[in-house]
């Protein structure tokens, strides 16, 4: 699914079944709060922490859509075409970062 497409499903999403969008700092919250919990599950699963008995259920998968979720519903509540933002920062992350990525010898 393109990023336009997501953002009219999360819109529609919130129209059938909220009854309107958090305002733009209770979702920001909400995203630092979802990315805390996939921050948890990156550290303790592949990370030097132990993973507790009850974070081996979770789903990281399930954690990172619920970011993609929050972060589409700040785009379309602040007007920002987010397949086009994510376009033009492909373009200049090519333009900046094709050398110095291929020329890093900590890659390699």
């Amino acid at each position: 699914m393109e990023l336009k497409n997501a953002q009219k499903s999360v819109d529609a999403w919130i129209e059938k079944h909220g009854v309107r969008y958090f305002d733009e700092l209770t979702n920001m919250a909400q995203l630092t709060e979802e990315v805390g919990e996939v921050a948890r599950i990156i550290a303790r699963r592949y990370g030097e922490q132990s993973e507790k008995e009850s974070d081996k259920e979770k789903d990281l998968g399930e954690e990172l859509a619920d970011v993609v979720f929050v972060v589409l519903c700040l785009a379309n509540q602040t007007g920002v075409d987010l397949q086009e933002a994510f376009d033009r920062k492909l373009e200049e992350k090519a333009r900046r970062d094709h050398h110095r990525h291929q020329n890093n010898k900590k890659l390699k």
